[in-house]
């Protein structure tokens, strides 16, 4: 059945997983674009008429400046509110986001980080609950159901009439883009050799990339954030055809392990007369030793201590290295008291992002994934104990390096690490332990909006707390085993052998100490 693919499909299968990537960046990247803040000032509203005809209306001083006016009647004098609305100067991004339509500002503005906060839980759960439904129901159907959620939501995210209501619609929308991406993220290694399952995800990657840089043109041509989010949704309606037999097929692992014995029909005869391609040699040496189905059990789960084991440590290295990518980007910032451009940050942070994947997809296979993965914490690490204990003494030029350093770490550290869950979690729970990874890696992005709501105060400690950890992530690896090249596991009883390799390896004397005398001579 899998032979039967032949190497062309498989790189036809494996083109179209990627290609969903480039849109689905405009919807979970946008969420900068969409809840920048310019300058602002209260428009003032008109003068009441005194009797003496003295009445004006005059700016605040001091903190109440941007969000309250000052009404002047002769030799009295009172604070307003800004009845009237804010006036915005708008220099960077969309000339229309949310912010600037609702005036979430001054005493709204806590709708903002409650936005990005509802955001990242949507992503939470589209990974935790979309990934278990591709281990149950297969990776098709929760590719199509995720699909069919995310333009749905993603039309009603566009006419959404007020904050409350886009909230809601994009907390909804986060989750089926979520499931999209783990869906086809799932589907592509599984759909992949040894030998490809790097480059295919490097290219997963770049593809986002672009997406990202292809988001913020569309943001400076467009100016509206309806238009720039009904430009990420629409096309995504054109993959619905992946429902369409034979366009997208089932996974051929998750159909090794169910019972599918029509989809299973449909490849015995081309099989036996593609036995010479081995493009799919790991396959076919497993579906001999896969017979029916073999059903999830939870107390087996529950004692798989070496799958729990791989499990715990790379999601809490993702929570580490999703969590500490942001502290970079505003680390000059918090020091210098000043706020970087936001052209600066973001691309600052996509380029890392792409840089990262360049770097892994030069380095993983030669050196693996373990000795890659401890280098990117240690780096992490590293430059922020630098930044954090000789911020006093470093230049402006030395502290944009470490932070760039950190970034660069951290986000290779991050993509590294699904890579690894892809690899070393066995296919019957591949789509749950990937999506738990990822929810571990989003519950430390929630520090981000939690922080920008208490206006970056206590910034030292936040880092500091995840320095600390950075370096307890990095003991942690020397746990986990080596995936480089390596067949993907079935069953939990394949994920349990995956273990980590030993140290030191023994060297093992073969040669006798004391010799068996020849009784011939």
């Amino acid at each position: 059945m899998v032979l039967a693919l032949g190497r062309k499909k498989q790189r036809l299968l494996i083109a179209l997983s990627i290609l969903p990537n480039l849109f689905l960046a405009f919807l979970l990247s946008s969420d900068p674009l969409l809840t920048l803040a310019p300058a602002f000032c209260c428009r003032p509203s008109p003068a009441p008429q005194a009797a003496n005809g003295s009445a004006r209306v005059e700016k605040a001083d001091g903190d109440q400046a941007q969000c309250k006016h000052v009404l002047v009647n002769g030799s009295q004098s009172c604070v307003k509110d800004c009845d009237a609305g804010y006036d915005y100067n708008v220099t960077e991004g969309l000339t229309d986001n949310i912010v600037t339509e609702w005036d979430l500002v001054c005493s709204r503005y806590w709708l903002v980080p409650v936005e990005e906060v509802c955001f990242i839980l949507g992503t939470l759960t589209g990974c935790l609950g979309l990934g278990y439904t591709a281990d149950r129901l297969g990776r098709q159907k929760s590719l199509l159901v995720s699909l069919m959620l995310a333009v749905v939501f993603g039309v009603l995210v566009c006419v959404s009439p007020s904050p409350p209501v886009f909230i809601t619609m994009r907390f909804c929308l986060a989750a089926a883009s979520a499931g999209v991406f783990l869906t086809l993220y799932v589907t592509r290694v599984e759909l992949c050799d040894p030998s490809l399952r790097l480059l295919a995800t490097m290219m997963s990657g770049l593809t986002v990339f672009a997406g990202e840089l292809l988001l913020l043109a569309v943001a400076l041509g467009s100016g509206s954030w309806r238009g720039l989010l009904g430009t990420g949704a629409a096309p995504l309606s054109l993959f619905l055809c992946y429902g369409i037999p034979g366009v997208f097929p089932e996974s051929p692992r998750w159909l090794l392990l169910s019972e599918r014995t029509g989809d299973m029909s449909s490849f015995s005869d081309r099989s036996e007369r593609q036995r010479d391609d081995d493009s799919f040699s790991e396959l076919d040496t497993e579906s001999s030793s896969s017979p029916g189905r073999p059903h999830l059990s939870f107390p087996e789960l529950l004692h798989s201590r070496n799958i729990w084991k791989n499990l715990c440590v790379l999601g809490f290295t993702s929570f580490i290295s999703h969590g500490i990518s942001h502290c970079y980007s505003s680390f000059r910032g918090d020091v210098r008291g000043f706020t970087p451009s936001f052209y600066w940050t973001y691309l600052l942070s996509v380029c890392a992002g792409g840089g990262a994947w360049l770097l892994l997809w030069a380095t993983v296979d030669r050196c693996g994934r373990r000795g890659i993965l401890l280098l990117a914490m240690t780096l992490t690490g590293l430059a922020s104990l630098i930044l954090l204990g000789l911020m006093d003494y470093l230049s402006e030029s030395a502290m944009t390096v470490f932070s760039i350093m950190g970034l660069f770490s951290s986000q290779a550290a991050a993509s590294l690490s699904i890579l690894f869950t892809a690899e070393v979690m066995p296919t019957i729970i591949r789509g749950s332990g990937v999506g738990a990874v990822m929810a571990l890696g989003c519950v430390g992005r929630l520090s981000s909006p939690l922080m920008n709501l208490r206006n970056h105060y206590g910034y030292f400690l936040h880092h500091v707390v995840y320095s600390s950890l950075a370096l307890l992530a990095v003991l942690s690896i020397l746990l986990l085993p080596e995936s480089k090249r390596k067949p993907l596991p079935q069953t939990l009883a394949d994920g349990e052998q995956y273990r980590r390799p030993p140290l030191v390896r023994r060297r093992r004397d073969n040669v006798p100490l004391l010799a068996t005398p020849n009784p011939e001579t």
